[in-house]
């Protein structure tokens, strides 16, 4: 990769991300992820053009995410395409069939809300992060059991084995990544 190319740059920015531990979890830290340290536009563009470049947007009809990390992708693929959105929220609205998902990360468990998401709905999902699939995992689950039609899930940063393993295990969802990583030496590793 050259070093103005969209994965190099997204790449790059995630060399030297600092390491926090929840408990016996090594969480990175990254603007894409977490909205801190500063996030240069030119990261943002670039993992926005990654996604934008990947998916057949006439075979779409709804961009989704999950709050709240997701939306600043969400916002920028949503602009670039001209596709609507909607956010899956973590707190309920009580709207006219909302649907509750109990979903869990690495390191937490919580209960996030689908509205206006709809049976024959065309949907790709951005998100930031995958780690053991556990947030994606039981929502692609409810989705499915919607009666919404998954095209694409397009996640910025792979660390773990989440995405292999709904691969594996689903090989139906078409869930990919951008770039992965691992954390090696209390540091971010680039995989290949």
């Amino acid at each position: 990769m050259t070093p103005g190319d969209p994965l190099s740059i997204l790449q790059d920015s995630l060399r030297g991300s600092p390491i926090i531990w929840k408990g016996d979890y090594p969480y990175f830290i990254h603007p894409i992820s977490d909205g801190i340290p500063r996030m240069d536009a030119d990261v943002l563009r670039a993992t926005r053009d990654l996604i934008v470049a990947s998916v057949d947007w006439s075979e779409v009809d709804l961009i989704v995410t999950v709050e709240a990390m997701g939306l600043p992708l969400l916002a920028a693929v949503g602009d670039a395409t001209g596709k609507p959105t909607v956010v899956i929220r973590k707190r309920s609205y009580g709207m006219e069939g909302e649907v509750e998902v109990n979903v869990a990360t690495g390191y937490s468990q919580s209960t996030v809300y689908i509205n206006d998401i709809h049976p024959g709905d065309r949907i790709v999902i951005v998100d930031d992060v995958i780690s053991t699939g556990g947030t994606l995992e039981p929502l692609l689950e409810k989705l499915e059991e919607m009666g919404v039609i998954l095209k694409d899930v397009v996640i910025a940063i792979e660390k773990g084995e989440g995405r292999e393993r709904l691969n594996r295990e689903r090989p139906e969802w078409p869930v990919r990544s951008l770039a992965r990583i691992d954390i090696i030496d209390g540091k971010v590793d680039i995989l290949e």
